[in-house]
């Protein structure tokens, strides 16, 4: 199956909300991802709802080797800085612990190649949002979260992988400057590592049993 030339995987629409997993040992750094498909992912993205319908929303695309490597150095200094923090999360479940050591691996592991990924998104949204009330900051990420989530099905679609990360937002200022970001006038939401995946069969997640999460009329 096709859309404007690119192949899409013969995925129902629950198959691919359901298999979108945080890929990161099996991003493909060596293969290249063009521009086109990136840029069918995005006009995907722009389908997402917006407040007001403003289409406020901004994606920064780093494709440049040199600034590949800085935003991914400021990805690996504050995965750094966050070592001696990860150590006391608490866990709901025994399985959550037993499962997080792998994930916080997994994690390393991209955090030590972020700069090397083909292609880097920052999705950002015009304003701050830093001293605003809670409402206001709902509206805000409730527009640029609905349209990062749309790209990354968009990419898991076409055989791409991403993870959602936000650590760089640390070294938000910092990554604005690499960027030429009007940091004062536009917020960062995450960054988005985009490769083609090794392999494309993703299986469902295990999960919480729905009970543990659902309230009906109260809490």
């Amino acid at each position: 199956m096709t859309t404007s030339g690119h192949p899409v995987l013969p995925l129902s629409a629950d198959e691919v909300l359901t298999t979108t997993r945080s890929v990161r040992k099996r991003l493909d750094l060596t293969r290249p991802v063009e521009r086109s498909v990136i840029e069918e992912c995005l006009r995907i993205a722009q389908q997402a709802p917006s407040a007001s319908n403003r289409q406020h929303w901004h994606f920064v695309v780093v494709t440049d080797a040199a600034k590949r490597k800085a935003i991914g150095e400021l990805y690996l200094r504050a995965r750094l800085d966050s070592r001696a923090t990860r150590a006391a999360r608490p866990f709901r479940t025994e399985e959550q612990a037993s499962i997080y050591p792998r994930v916080s691996e997994s994690a390393d592991y991209l955090a030590d190649r972020m700069g090397e990924v083909p292609v880097l998104v920052v999705p950002c949204i015009e304003g701050r949002v830093d001293q605003k009330p809670l409402v206001e900051q709902a509206a805000v990420w409730g527009t640029i979260l609905p349209a990062a989530w749309s790209f990354m099905l968009a990419c898991r679609a076409r055989g791409l992988g991403t993870v959602w990360t936000s650590r760089h937002l640390a070294y938000e200022r910092e990554a604005a400057e690499v960027l030429g970001i009007p940091y004062e006038e536009v917020m960062q939401a995450a960054l988005i590592p985009v490769a083609y995946t090794v392999g494309t069969d993703f299986k469902l997640a295990r999960r919480d049993p729905l009970e543990t999460m659902v309230h009906w009329d109260n809490w």
